[in-house]
């Protein structure tokens, strides 16, 4: 059985590797579709507040307003810099790879992975126009190819 969860979440980002208007920093309201494979041992399956209680606060520490950023963007070292300098302080998801939707749709499949759900596969709003499906089939591809993730192949759609 599948049950379906919606959520939303605000962030910056940029690829640094691309050379247009993606390359700027700049910002979404993603949305973000959770198809969660369960079974069924009664009358119910999984509450559907037993997905909330940990994928919206993972949601609003890790990615709400803050800036989606690869390790090796030198965007990084300069805000590390401004930080160490004056105290203040960014929200950064750190990515060891361009900050890509395809990337994004990895890093959150593995996280929600991670926190025990089963997921068939998500779906990943960047734009009201530009969605992407990531499967479980994708991650696994993923996680034994780590070169996709760092764009050394040719890539489909990049923002």
């Amino acid at each position: 059985m599948i049950i379906q969860k919606q959520y939303k979440f605000y962030a910056a980002h940029r690829n640094e590797e691309l050379q247009d208007k993606c390359h700027n920093l700049h910002g979404h309201r993603y949305g973000l579709v959770c198809h969660f494979e369960v079974e069924r041992t009664g009358a119910l399956t999984t509450l559907f507040g037993d997905f909330d209680a940990k994928i919206e606060p993972h949601l609003k520490e890790h990615y709400d307003h803050g800036m989606l950023i690869n390790r090796t963007d030198p965007l990084y070292e300069t805000l590390q810099d401004h930080e160490r300098r004056t105290g203040e302080r960014f929200r950064f998801k750190v990515f060891d790879a361009p900050t890509t939707v395809e990337n994004l749709a990895f890093m959150l499949f593995s996280e929600i992975t991670e926190m025990g759900f089963r997921l068939a596969h998500l779906e990943v709003r960047e734009t009201d126009s530009s969605v992407i499906t990531y499967s479980r089939e994708d991650w696994i591809a993923d996680n034994r190819d780590a070169s996709r993730l760092t764009g050394q192949q040719s890539a489909g759609a990049t923002e």
